[in-house]
């Protein structure tokens, strides 16, 4: 029994890192499950009872990858000892990884499959109120350290720090950034503004 769970973790694992895969080389619209069964080495049957489909696969992939970034966010995010100001920082660093990864090109695609795709938009507008709420918690702790926000409450924030980062992850995969165009640098010296302010 215990071999057998381990066979089943191995190919869905497989499965879901040859979905990976094949979604950053060809886009959604090529990925199809025999791609993704030929490149993972299994049969195409093994994603239908995995996973059920196109669609379940996918949204699979992208909850696998979305918890492990929540987790590694939330541990820099709740630590006290970190400065806000830091946690920017490596929040941008993060972009870089995640950038790498694959994780953004992951995103940006279901956030366009989205549009028209209930079940992945549903997926996709969930994830982004989860990461959402991490950002309230930041922007309240921050106001609360320096008397206010000005004329921003804690959810304007939230909805400004998502816009920055998911327009950056756009702008750096369509190629537009550029020396006039500094998105990844701009983003950053967000961080100078609030250590400027957290200053005594």
């Amino acid at each position: 029994m215990a071999t057998q769970r381990l066979n089943t973790f191995t190919t869905k694992q497989k499965i879901l890192a040859a979905a990976r895969e094949v979604l950053m080389a060809q886009g959604f619209t090529g990925l199809s499950t025999r791609a993704v069964a030929g490149a993972a080495g299994t049969q195409m049957s093994q994603i239908r009872y995995h996973f059920g489909s196109k669609d379940g696969m996918v949204l699979a992939l992208y909850e696998h990858l979305t918890e492990q970034l929540l987790a590694r966010q939330t541990e820099v995010f709740t630590d006290p000892s970190i400065p806000l100001s830091r946690k920017w920082e490596v929040s941008c660093d993060f972009l870089d990884t995640d950038f790498d990864s694959g994780y953004v090109r992951v995103l940006q695609e279901l956030i366009a499959v989205g549009w028209s795709n209930p079940q992945i938009g549903d997926a996709v507008r969930l994830s982004l109120r989860r990461w959402r709420d991490l950002h309230v918690q930041l922007a309240q702790e921050f106001a609360a350290k320096t008397g206010g926000l000005g004329p921003f409450d804690a959810e304007d924030i939230a909805a400004l720090v998502g816009s920055a980062f998911i327009g950056t992850e756009a702008y750096l995969l369509l190629g537009a950034e550029a020396e006039d165009l500094p998105v990844r640098r701009a983003l950053r010296r967000i961080g100078k503004v609030i250590e400027h302010y957290e200053r005594p």
